[in-house]
């Protein structure tokens, strides 16, 4: 399993982010209850959120984020994901 640090912008249209919020948090809490999802949250300033997930590899992170209500909600402006190796933490003590 690999780790991915995915970084999310969000687009000016914060009525329509809003709108799809409660869907896209459902869809994480699935995420989490399937060990997909480690942590998640937005920026205090409401600019964008940063997500870790767990997953096979870069084609399985793509599915998961073309899942989530976000992506066909077009309120993502901008996507950053970075393949993510943590060396230390609390999330390594049972590795």
């Amino acid at each position: 399993m690999a780790r991915f640090l995915v970084e999310l912008v969000f687009g000016d249209d914060e009525d329509a982010r809003l709108a799809v919020r409660p869907a896209h948090r459902e869809y994480l809490a699935s995420l989490v209850e399937r060990g997909k999802l480690l942590v998640s949250g937005p920026y205090t300033d409401q600019s964008g959120a940063v997500l870790v997930y767990e997953a096979a590899d870069a084609d399985e992170l793509a599915g998961l984020l073309a899942a989530d209500p976000y992506t066909p909600a077009g309120v993502v402006a901008e996507t950053r994901v970075h393949e993510w190796q943590a060396v230390m933490g609390v999330w390594l003590k049972d590795a």
